[in-house]
């Protein structure tokens, strides 16, 4: 049974998988109550140890999310914060995260995506950051974690022509992961997120802690996070589990502890 969240986020678990669908007609512009309700979302997943993976998704063949509500966050940038704050969550939360991205994910839906690990997406998916064409830049990391992703040269082009790119291209530059049919997507967003729910937690959690802690160090003090949480996961009941699978030749159970 799907549960609403602030009149504009469902979300339903499938297994161990939760789905957070924003449902805020006619684009699924991000306002205040879709930031409350993903965060919401988010939270409540977190804290159900047998949640191993979170899907965030749009409704409807055409938006995943147009980009900030116009209407609610035109009266100044000090609106914006919210949703800045939700995508640091995204990043520090122990759960992988997965995009599907259904259709036009455009200036803050497109960002987002950004601070999602995994992004697939349907054949029709537009991914832009058009904000320069308004006078201004984005403001949920898009100038951050657009170059770190598809690189500088790639990035610069998006932001400063403001124009945007097919679901084929962002593929090419590495935004996306697959890219699939429209009705072939919801299954491949839970292929995904079964997939990675399948890995051990904490080994999931330390991955995404070194790499977004890395990702702004010089690479000396960068190789220091990743040895602090390699090192960490030897004490780990999953890190024990996963070798004595491995020397039996069997699945491994990971607990999470």
């Amino acid at each position: 049974m799907a549960r609403v969240l602030h009149d504009v986020i469902r979300v339903v678990r499938e297994g161990s998988v939760a789905v957070a669908t924003i449902d805020h007609p006619p684009a699924n512009a991000i306002g205040g109550s879709v930031v409350a309700g993903l965060l919401e979302a988010l939270e409540d997943a977190e804290s159900d140890l047998s949640c191993r993976a979170l899907v965030l998704t749009g409704n409807g063949p055409k938006f995943f999310s147009a980009g900030a509500d116009i209407t609610e966050f035109g009266g100044g940038a000090d609106r914006l914060g919210g949703a800045l704050d939700l995508t640091l969550k995204f990043e520090r939360s122990r759960l992988p995260i997965i995009a599907a991205v259904n259709g036009i994910a455009f200036g803050g839906g497109c960002e987002l995506s950004l601070a999602c690990d995994v992004r697939v997406c349907s054949s029709n998916a537009r991914f832009g950051q058009p904000e320069i064409k308004l006078g201004i830049i984005p403001g949920w990391g898009g100038t951050q974690r657009l170059p770190r992703l598809i690189g500088r040269s790639a990035a610069m082009e998006l932001l400063l022509t403001g124009d945007p790119i097919d679901a084929e291209r962002a593929l090419r530059v590495g935004l996306v992961s697959e890219v699939v049919e429209p009705d072939a997507l919801p299954a491949a967003a839970q292929r995904w997120a079964e997939r990675l729910a399948k890995q051990a937690p904490l080994a999931i959690a330390a991955t995404k802690r070194a790499v977004n802690e890395g990702s702004a160090l010089p690479i000396a003090d960068a190789l220091g996070v990743e040895q602090r949480e390699f090192i960490s996961l030897f004490s780990t009941e999953d890190a024990s589990e996963g070798i004595s699978a491995f020397l039996q030749k069997r699945a491994p159970e990971f607990k999470g502890q």
